[in-house]
């Protein structure tokens, strides 16, 4: 009996080690995270090398790639970190029944999103990322970013189906409202809103996405 209950109390020790080792590992990557979405923000991709990584979170060079092989590897988590994110908030909406309703709310919370998280924002759309960090896209599978594209093209072919957007194409037609939004979203984060002579610059962001919606209710 004695020697059963040693033989738990082991496995148990060899178990809680190695969930400690996988938290402790996880809580390093998210730091390297952390400080390269900083120093990218900061200083801008080309500036920010893997030693300067480091010395921000005060570890060896060596550490960093333990976990990262170059900087656009961790360019592409970041990436796929935010995309996860804003894509998890907008397909809750698909119990929204009515897709033109939902289409307008898919807009609410990509702004939301965007006032938020301004940094990651800009990191996922706004900053100039290395060719080589764009190629590696482009080859690679890359779900998140493409899931998150496909909520808002399939909503807009569900209100398609429902008589909206008569002699419109699909894809291009995605593509424009995407980028409608986005754009009041880079110009709200990068404060150009309130460099134009607008009554009340705090509130024309959401204000000119009610502007939209009404245009979108005529199309």
């Amino acid at each position: 009996m004695n020697d059963v209950h040693l033989y738990l109390q082991r496995q148990n020790n060899t178990m809680g080690i190695s969930e400690r080792k996988a938290k402790e590992k996880e809580e390093l990557k998210s730091l390297i995270l952390r400080a390269a979405k900083k120093l990218f923000v900061e200083k801008g991709i080309e500036q920010t090398t893997i030693r300067k990584i480091a010395n921000e979170i005060e570890y060896s060079v060596g550490t960093v790639y333990v976990y990262y092989k170059d900087k656009n590897d961790i360019l592409y988590d970041l990436h796929t970190q935010g995309f996860k994110h804003l894509g998890g908030e907008m397909k809750v909406l698909f119990n929204v029944a009515d897709p033109m309703e939902r289409l307008k709310a898919l807009g609410r919370v990509y702004l939301q999103f965007a006032m938020e998280n301004p940094d990651m924002y800009d990191l996922m759309f706004s900053m100039k990322a290395p060719m080589e960090f764009l190629d590696s896209v482009h080859k690679e599978e890359w779900n998140e970013g493409k899931s998150t594209f496909d909520v808002l093209r399939a909503t807009v072919h569900q209100c398609m189906e429902k008589g909206h957007f008569n002699g419109h194409q699909l894809e291009p037609l995605s593509f424009c409202i995407w980028s409608m939004v986005h754009g009041m979203a880079s110009l709200h984060i990068s404060h150009r809103i309130k460099g134009v002579n607008l009554s009340d610059p705090e509130t024309m962001l959401m204000k000119g996405f009610d502007e939209f919606v009404l245009m979108l209710d005529k199309l």
